[in-house]
């Protein structure tokens, strides 16, 4: 009896775990800097080296950084607008805050 032993499938990139995305992309010389990437950043550089294209354009999502980026930006002009007793605005850059924190929530 001739028992093909079958290969287990790759799981999907997207379901890989950072340490399985290192794993992979340590065997690419095309990748350099392993170690200092995210989860995100072996992903999309997975997906460039073996020549995967994107099937759905998704509509454009910032990033978990660049949205803390604005969060802090919003903190110094809410720290601005409570010393200058505008209660309009604090209320406003809070509830601001308050939105993009739920969206970085969303995206991790």
């Amino acid at each position: 009896m001739d028992e093909k032993k079958k290969e287990p499938k790759e799981k999907p990139l997207e379901k890989m775990t950072v340490k399985e995305l290192r794993e992979i992309a340590k065997e690419m010389p095309e990748i350099t800097g392993v170690h200092g990437q995210n989860k995100v950043e072996l992903f999309n550089a997975i997906r460039v080296v073996r020549g995967i294209t994107d099937k759905s354009p998704k509509k454009k999502d910032s990033t978990i950084r660049e949205i803390k980026q604005r969060i802090r930006e919003l903190k110094t002009k809410r720290v601005a607008a409570i010393e200058s007793h505008d209660k309009k605005m604090v209320s406003i850059y809070r509830r601001r805050i308050s939105r993009l924190k739920k969206r970085t929530r969303k995206a991790a």
